[in-house]
């Protein structure tokens, strides 16, 4: 089920403010109904019309990239700067980013249509899991992996890690595992600065039970059936209180590290 406005815009009709002055011109019907609410909801077995044609929507599919560094979580870029769904020419659908990895960020993107599954994988009150890898200058000590998980103080508040470990020194460098389950900007980059290690390099490597593997940098691949399954439980398990969903479709992406 989604939104009317984004349905439209997926079925390839234009921008989704055009698609709005449509449903607000009465130009739509949902199963025989004029439709004018932007905030009514399609079914995936209703039948929409625009000026009496029927219209299909997209169906939803779910693409797995290795993003390198140097590209951008948007669909977007006045400048012309090199974006993650670049890494998808051969996908005809519109896909956009689940979250996003900051431009200097590499790893796993997972990219779709389904706007629900989105917003329960991003959302921190659903809690999904997020592994990283963290290349830092310096060599972390015992208290400094015990502070990321009793919680660093940032300018919201208190974050912490679910669970950080120390891999190994490269040098004058060591490499992290962090698993974070929320969605601040720059988080990990942000605690790690406050502990006095600056990232190096930092790399996603897992999503919930979705695992980067050997997918090499710059390639893509479809989810495959028992990921996508395993996926949707993992994202169910943390449900709200509430049963609704306010603007789930249009809430917006946070840079997380």
């Amino acid at each position: 089920m989604e939104r009317i406005n984004k349905y439209l815009a997926h079925a390839g009709l234009g921008s989704r403010r055009h698609c709005e002055e449509l449903v607000r011109a009465g130009r739509v019907t949902v199963a025989g109904q004029i439709v004018r609410e932007l905030g009514t909801r399609v079914e995936a077995d209703q039948e929409v019309r625009v000026d009496g044609q029927p219209i299909h929507g997209e169906r939803h599919v779910y693409w797995l990239v290795n993003k390198p560094r140097g590209y951008l979580c948007t669909n977007s870029d006045p400048a012309g700067r090199p974006r993650a769904i670049d890494l998808l020419p051969h996908v005809p659908e519109r896909v956009y980013t689940v979250g996003r990895l900051d431009e200097d960020s590499e790893g796993l993107l997972l990219l779709t249509n389904d706007g629900d599954l989105a917003y329960r994988l991003m959302h921190p009150r659903f809690g999904v899991d997020k592994t990283y890898l963290a290349q830092v200058a310096g060599v972390p000590t015992r208290d400094d992996v015990q502070k990321l998980l009793e919680g660093v103080y940032l300018s919201e508040g208190r974050v912490r890690a679910k669970s950080a470990k120390k891999l190994k020194t490269q040098g004058q460098s060591a490499w992290l595992r962090i698993v974070l389950n929320e969605g601040k900007n720059r988080e990990i980059r942000r605690m790690l600065a406050r502990l006095e290690h600056k990232v190096v390099r930092l790399i996603r490597v897992g999503l919930g039970p979705v695992q980067l593997g050997r997918l090499k940098k710059g390639r893509a691949r479809p989810l495959a059936a028992q990921e996508l399954r395993l996926l949707r439980q993992f994202a169910q398990r943390s449900r709200p209180t509430s049963e609704e969903f306010p603007g789930k479709s249009d809430s917006k992406s946070h840079i997380i590290h």
